[in-house]
């Protein structure tokens, strides 16, 4: 394989879910090297030249003669907005106490005038505490940082930026209740009720006709665990590669019987056009073997080919788990396309806010157990990155920061290979382009190389607390099941994992008497026959992602309601409330008028029923500034 001669395009990471297009297509070096060159300094590189010129020192973002592996010495803070709900805070009071026992002295809360404020740079927001650019010094501000709050409240930016310095993770939750289910997972994971076994996952997806997927599978995920499984002898490898990297297979490692303590996988990740129904459910969702190639299959990618949040299991147990997905999105989406800002430069907006990708969130909060982290990409993957020789041996990072993980560090520790990586090729990438500015002449290749993999680098965000680590047993030591966690509803929480539209629902239930099912016999060709309308409990509390503007309604008939697999459906009618309609007659089974008279009885019920809701939702929901 040679991807050096001129003329060879260049591959890279991202299907749209929409179209079933490239999210990026392919492009030559010298297509690159155009966009590349209205690239701006990164706003930090002072700091970023200072942090390279500290690697050489063998300084990992902590000051010199701290252990990176003890909070009692890194210290450990929590950063809130200026004006969190303190109920977010009751719901982490559980990790919050862990870590003040821990960190003890260098324990730090940002809330209130303390917190983050709109707007507020990662520069002036250390001032204000006393920190100003070099080593972290945990006596001014801890190692390890925890975010709360959504990529709109506190920006991406403010998060990268911070992370120079700092070990930084994020959480951000729609329920109380998966803030509490995080909160007592870490806890129950620390202190001594896991011991994992020594386990660890490859899953490595290379779809046909598809070289992106291809180079990922054989020239990162490949190399790297082959790497590990000679550097460890006391861990377990099992790779999971092409045709084995299957949608199903991955259920079994996300929460199923094959839950890993560490999960590494590659492939693309899903995006999906602003205004999409499924960009803020779906978007970073892992893209699996089962999608059989750009080549046979054409039009938008079905959910039986990728791996979403909403795909995890309802028995699923992660507890104990770290994840590293590298995949365009699978750890958030930015506001604004970086991308197309050096492309054209105006940077579109691709997204109607900032947002974490639901995968790892759903991850981190699950109610049976949640993995501990998910380290991702915000925006694109670069997967022509980690193989490009002008760019440095990028496999070396990856198999860095996960033999640091293997080896018990906490997951921020493990990733500061990544922010070295950054802080190097962001150095020499702009002193690279300042030479080209007058007149050097530049290998396309060589410098195409070098930006994709500063530009990859930079992009990597951990999901949740970036102090723990993995609760593996000690080599000899006998292995546990995980336990199922049980988490006491938090006060002022409707219901375990339960957003507000959940208690209106409830609520509406009550005064419509809508049942999500109701059964009515009747005599059909002379058999008595029972006729079951399903309303969808969509109708009366959607799942995520549904259409709040659409109700259907499926009929069925059957000699034994309570058994499903002896039920036809009869006829299905799909309504949206912008007044579009339309009914599906089944020929499996005679439909009379009777039959048609109480069908369309439970679609006026059930399209009353949603109306309501959505009028009760609105007066339940309080809309945000």
């Amino acid at each position: 394989m040679n991807e050096q001669e001129n003329g060879q395009e260049l591959y890279f990471n991202g299907i749209n879910g929409d179209s079933g297009e490239y999210d990026l297509p392919p492009m030559t070096g010298e297509d690159l090297v155009g966009f590349i060159q209205g690239e701006s300094p990164a706003e930090n590189l002072n700091e970023l030249r200072f942090r390279f010129r500290q690697a050489t020192a063998t300084h990992l973002g902590v000051k010199e003669g701290v252990d990176p592996t003890k909070l009692e010495e890194t210290g450990w803070g929590v950063i809130f907005t200026h004006d969190t709900d303190p109920a977010i805070m009751e719901a982490l009071s559980e990790l919050l106490e862990l870590r003040r026992e821990q960190a003890g002295d260098y324990f730090r809360i940002y809330k209130g005038a303390d917190g983050y404020r709109p707007g507020e740079a990662k520069s002036r927001f250390l001032a204000r505490h006393g920190a100003g650019p070099g080593p972290a010094d945990p006596g001014k501000v801890p190692y390890y940082l925890l975010i709360v709050g959504s990529a709109e409240a506190i920006p991406y930016r403010f998060q990268s930026q911070l992370d120079v310095q700092y070990a930084v993770g994020r959480l951000h939750f729609d329920t109380l209740q998966e803030y509490a289910n995080y909160a007592h997972s870490v806890v129950v994971a620390e202190t001594g009720d896991v011991r994992l076994a020594r386990q660890a996952a490859f899953f490595g997806v290379a779809n046909p006709d598809d070289r992106a997927t291809q180079l990922s599978a054989d020239q990162l995920v490949q190399p790297v665990y082959e790497r590990l499984k000679t550097n460890l002898e006391e861990w377990q490898f099992t790779p999971f590669m092409h045709e084995a990297a299957t949608k199903s297979q991955l259920a079994r490692l996300l929460g199923g019987d094959q839950t890993p303590a560490l999960l590494f996988t590659a492939s693309h990740g899903m995006s999906f056009s602003l205004g999409s129904p499924h960009q803020l459910a779906h978007q970073g969702a892992l893209l699996c073997q089962d999608w059989p190639g750009p080549q046979a299959w054409t039009g938008p990618i079905p959910q039986d080919h990728y791996f979403a949040g909403d795909d995890l299991e309802s028995e699923a147990n992660l507890l104990g788990q770290i994840a590293f997905f590298f995949a365009c999105y699978g750890g958030g989406t930015p506001l604004m396309d970086e991308f197309a800002r050096q492309a054209f430069r105006d940077r579109s907006t691709i997204a109607p806010h900032p947002f974490l990708a639901q995968l790892p969130v759903k991850m981190l909060g699950h109610p049976r157990g949640g993995a501990l982290a998910a380290i991702g990409h915000v925006e694109r993957a670069w997967g022509y990155s980690f193989m490009w020789t002008g760019a440095g041996a990028q496999t070396t990072v990856f198999e860095s920061t996960l033999q640091r993980l293997l080896n018990g560090h906490p997951v921020g520790s493990a990733i500061e290979y990544f922010n070295e990586r950054y802080a190097e090729l962001a150095t020499v990438l702009s002193d690279e382009l300042e030479e080209i500015e007058f007149g050097k002449m530049a290998d396309p290749y060589e410098l195409s190389g070098m930006w994709t993999a500063n530009n990859d680098a930079r992009g990597y965000a951990i999901i949740g607390d970036p102090a723990v680590r993995l609760p593996v047993v000690e080599p000899g030591e006998e292995s546990q099941e995980r336990p199922v966690i049980t988490v006491q509803r938090p006060p002022g929480e409707a219901g375990p994992a339960e957003p507000v539209a959940a208690v209106a629902s409830k609520e509406l239930e009550e005064s419509v008497g809508l049942e999500a099912r109701e059964e009515t016999e009747f005599a059909v060709s002379g058999s008595p026959l029972t006729v079951g309308a399903l309303a969808g409990m969509s109708s009366l509390q959607p799942e995520a992602g549904t259409d709040l503007k659409t109700v259907t309604v499926k009929s069925f008939v059957s000699a034994d309601m309570e058994t499903p697999d002896s039920r036809q459906l009869l006829m299905e009618t799909r309504f949206t409330l912008d007044g579009d309609i339309e009914t599906v007659l089944s020929t499996a089974g005679d439909v009379d008028a009777q039959l048609l008279t109480f069908h369309q009885a439970i679609v006026k019920e059930a399209v009353a029923a949603r109306l309501a809701y959505l009028e009760l939702l609105a007066k339940r929901v309080k809309p945000t500034a």
